[in-house]
């Protein structure tokens, strides 16, 4: 069951019309482990820019920090999949604050399936709600067979996943798409602690590469193809992700 609270109080019928009735907003989504999380800075600095751009105002942090203390106190877990969404109605004094917490969750190991489709996000940069052609093109890749969608342009310019960050190795370097996209919070841990560039990738690049991965805010995962592009895991790579990734200190909400 998903509970949620909006600015420090439980849902109701009447609090949940914003939601219900507005896609303009943005969030940031997380994984809880005993009331702790990798990378707060990074959840409140994008909550804190996408408020400022979207809104022309200021997000205060010890309040986001507040009401996710609240609302997973309030059903007594310390392990959690959360998420904060911003809203901000017309005259308010205020960014109205919604909470929602979830069973915990981690990314499947296994290595993934990813179709290429013609979609690239508006604001790409920002994590904003409304997301129709992202989760059509997700759900079109799993009805195709696959676990992923890959973002590109119209002249096959790789940008992200669906829901994921995608990184490509070449043997030497960790390989991040430099185009438009979001810096998921698990990309931006791990790139600095990987031998990490950014590179113009195409379709056409795809089989140059000996590898790739997945992230989003669940962990991580091998590919094992784009398409027809197949790609053997890399285990000596995994393993140096995956000790970047643990390396991480778990900052206390």
């Amino acid at each position: 069951m998903t509970y949620i609270e909006i600015n420090g109080s439980p849902a109701t019928a009447d609090t949940l019309r914003l939601p219900a009735l507005t896609s303009y907003g943005h969030f940031t989504a997380m994984q809880i482990r005993d009331r702790r999380v990798r990378g707060l800075d990074l959840h409140l600095d994008r909550l804190r820019s996408a408020t400022r751009e979207l809104f022309d105002g200021d997000l205060d942090e010890e309040r986001v920090r507040a009401d996710v203390r609240h609302a997973l106190e309030a059903v007594d877990v310390r392990d959690a999949s959360l998420r904060v969404y911003v809203y901000w109605p017309e005259d308010d004094e205020r960014a109205t604050l919604m909470v929602t917490v979830r069973p915990p969750q981690t990314m499947p190991v296994g290595p993934k399936s990813v179709m290429s489709v013609p979609f690239v996000r508006e604001l790409p940069h920002i994590k904003h709600l409304g997301g129709f052609g992202q989760n059509h093109y997700l759900t079109a890749a799993h009805r195709a067979g696959h676990d992923e969608a890959l973002l590109t342009d119209g002249q096959g310019v790789v940008a992200e996943g669906a829901i994921t960050n995608i990184a490509f190795w070449d043997g030497e370097s960790v390989i991040w798409p430099d185009a438009p996209s979001l810096r998921g919070i698990t990309m931006a841990l791990l790139e600095p602690r990987l031998p990490s560039t950014r590179r113009h990738v195409t379709l056409a690049d795809l089989s140059s590469y000996r590898s790739a991965f997945l992230t989003n805010s669940q962990g991580f995962a091998p590919v094992r193809r784009i398409d027809k592009v197949a790609y053997t895991v890399d285990e000596e790579l995994m393993g140096r992700v995956s000790a970047a990734y643990e390396a991480v200190v778990w900052d206390t909400i």
